[in-house]
């Protein structure tokens, strides 16, 4: 043991070499002498903008909480200063859709869907985390049949607002900053009517984000009007590349990288983040930056799979993995909080990487350093310019209120690409400062945190249980309700929004059931599909066989379906393939290879009408596929698909109420 500690100290001294700069080089100088820099307003992560933390409700505990724990605990993981959630609006919004607190205008319920509770868990782990709240989507009644939320202002500022005020009443929640309209254009009508409906509801310490899209034209806009300059307290940008344009600095607002990062979860994906967290204020003076998303919790075969902070996909087993981003959070939050300041002194190092400091205004400093190289550090978007980083010693000077400093101490995080041996928010010896100076060792793709605050802290839990495949054998009648949540568990809603249903005038076997709620096209944000569809299960599934009772509600036009092997969702959802069987109102039935229905393998007559329920069943092995009503064949026959494996899932062929009940799935 004696052996092993003193190689580790060793090894801290060989990079950690106090005194004067070497090789000429000069030295950075860390002071507060001319002034400071911007306020530091945190580094948070997005949950939703498209269903992000499906899975995470339906964790088992103790390991729901240790995720949380990672994401939120102070001195412990990550433990991110913000926490940004979508308004839910009925819609697909990337991986799927949250469901809004009012369906239809004459509806309110604050308990749909697992924000309010990801809130509270935060809250919990955190009292003093920011909470921000941005729609991406809205139900079509805000629009009154328009696709445009805009052309009814005092309609869509009542519908946020009611939000806003929803998550105080019920759940003690104060939102303190809340958004326009995700990367869509903004309306200055809109934005001023929201603040003044803000302050007539007693909500006037609630701040106004716009327009969490592009620097431009919001910038401009607020340096040509005064009113709505007064109305905005933040300029959000998405995925800003580090960069900044004049306007935006012109007006003196806060700026924020609102939305960033979105990359693959990997090494590299550490490295992208560990790169823009320090640069999006050196190029840019963002005083805030988010990840979307904040946890990998949706089926990694969606859209941007694993872009999180972590991945919490597999609730069926427990398991779970804490990222590389994660410890790379925890340079930068664990020793700096929102409301310290940032020094004027910060920038790029002489042969690559950058460097922040920060100060509480008491005396104590924090210094971050990053050295990402440029293929180890690529994000999923913008494009990234050639830039080069080599090795290097650095001496950084402190001067001003910190040359009395004499000991920093250190965390350091090496990505070891070559070896891929990475070391992550590892704690080294406390760095010695001579004359307020000490000089580094600095390698290719490392992080050093170097602080006065003795507080950072490399939480652990127990290792979680060993990934696993989704269960073979799947049932659930939805007589088990988990009250928190009004989804069934493992069920991702890709168009519509499938709930928890509790049918009071039927005292049959159907009492409690999945239903179908969404009767009107929202205002969508993505390029939702026609018919509903949630899905669940191991996109591997190719022989198996699901049955499900179908209920529908629509006399006239009605139609359900299950299906198996969908290959699509999210954004891409409109162009769904698989094997469908459907049942409609009418008393026909349909087996097509697609969502949309315009591939027809097979039609008839059923017998099926509404407001009765109906035994559907569909069995594919290879490529033979049978399918079945009430334990009568419908039809058998082969189907030559170019992916022969998917998702299962249930619908509906619009927009409109149906129930599912006794779902099963068995699996070869």
């Amino acid at each position: 043991m004696f052996l092993r500690l003193s190689a580790l100290f060793v090894s801290a001294l060989l990079v950690l070499l106090p005194g004067q700069p070497t090789s000429g080089q000069p030295a950075y100088v860390l002071s507060d002498e001319a002034g400071l820099g911007r306020l530091f307003d945190g580094i948070g992560g997005l949950s939703g903008g498209g269903a992000t933390s499906r899975l995470l409700v339906n964790y088992k505990e103790p390991y729901r909480s240790q995720i949380l724990d990672y994401l939120f605990k102070p001195n412990f993981g990550a433990s991110l200063h913000i926490l940004k959630v979508e308004i839910g609006g009925d819609a697909q919004t990337t991986d799927g859709t949250e469901p809004s607190h009012m369906h239809y205008e004459n509806d309110e319920n604050f308990f749909r869907g697992y924000e309010w509770w990801l809130m509270k868990e935060a809250k919990k782990r955190n009292p003093n985390i920011t909470l921000i709240g941005l729609p991406w989507a809205f139900p079509g009644w805000v629009g009154r049949g328009k696709n445009w939320p805009y052309d009814f202002p005092d309609v869509t500022a009542a519908y946020v607002v009611n939000w806003i005020l929803g998550a105080k009443k019920y759940h003690n929640l104060d939102i303190q900053y809340v958004g326009i309209w995700n990367e869509k254009s903004f309306d200055a009508t809109y934005i001023k009517l929201l603040r003044y409906t803000l302050d007539k509801s007693g909500l006037d310490r609630v701040r106004i984000v716009a327009s969490d899209n592009l620097w431009e034209p919001i910038a401009q806009s607020l340096l040509l009007d005064p009113e709505l300059s007064g109305a905005v307290d933040v300029i959000g940008a998405h995925y800003p590349g580090t960069k900044t344009v004049p306007q935006a600095l012109k007006t003196q607002k806060k700026l924020w990288s609102s939305e960033d990062y979105s990359t693959f979860n990997d090494e590299v994906g550490g490295g992208c983040w560990a790169r823009i967290l320090n640069q999006n204020y050196v190029n840019g003076l963002m005083t805030s930056t988010i990840s979307w998303n904040l946890v990998a919790s949706y089926y990694e075969d969606l859209p941007f799979g694993r872009d999180g902070l972590m991945t919490a996909q597999e609730p069926w087993s427990g398991n779970y993995v804490v990222e590389s981003p994660i410890w790379i959070t925890a340079h930068s939050t664990q020793f700096a909080l929102p409301g310290w300041t940032y020094l004027q002194t910060v920038g790029h190092l002489g042969r690559g990487g950058s460097y922040v400091a920060l100060t509480d205004g008491k005396g104590n400093l924090t210094v971050v350093i990053e050295t990402m190289t440029h293929d180890h550090s690529v994000c999923i978007r913008p494009p990234l310019p050639a830039f080069n980083v080599t090795s290097q010693n650095a001496t950084f000077q402190l001067k001003g209120s910190f040359a009395s400093i004499k000991e920093l101490q250190v965390w350091r995080s090496q990505f070891n690409f070559e070896t891929k041996k990475p070391s992550f928010f590892q704690k080294l010896a406390p760095v010695k400062l001579i004359d307020g100076s000490f000089t580094l060792n600095l390698a290719e793709d490392e992080v050093y945190t170097f602080t006065t605050i003795r507080a950072g802290q490399k939480g652990s839990h127990p290792a979680p249980p060993p990934s696993a495949r989704f269960p073979k054998a799947y049932k659930d009648n939805f007589n088990i309700r988990n009250p928190p949540f009004s989804e069934a568990p493992n069920f991702a809603d890709q168009t519509g929004v499938f709930e928890y249903y509790q049918n009071l005038t039927d005292p049959g076997p159907h009492v409690f059931t999945l239903r179908q709620v969404v009767t009107e096209r929202p205002i969508t944000w993505a390029a939702d599909a026609d018919q509903t569809i949630s899905v669940i299960g191991d996109y591997q599934w190719e022989n198996l066989t699901v049955t499900c009772d179908v209920f529908m509600e629509t006399v006239k036009s009605g139609g359900v379906f299950v299906a198996v092997r969908v290959d699509k969702g999210g954004q891409s959802v409109r162009s769904t393939k698989g094997i469908f069987l459907w049942v409609f109102a009418d008393g026909t039935y349909k087996v097509t290879a697609d969502l949309a229905g315009q591939t027809v393998l097979a039609e008839g007559q059923s017998g099926t009408g509404a407001y009765s329920w109906y035994t559907l069943s569909i069995t594919g092995k290879g490529q033979s596929v049978s399918v079945a009503l009430e334990g009568r064949s419908l039809w058998n026959g082969t189907v030559n698909l170019k992916q022969n494996h998917g998702w299962v899932a249930i619908g509906t062929s619009s927009f409109q109420l149906a129930q599912f009940d006794n779902f099963a799935v068995l699996a070869e």
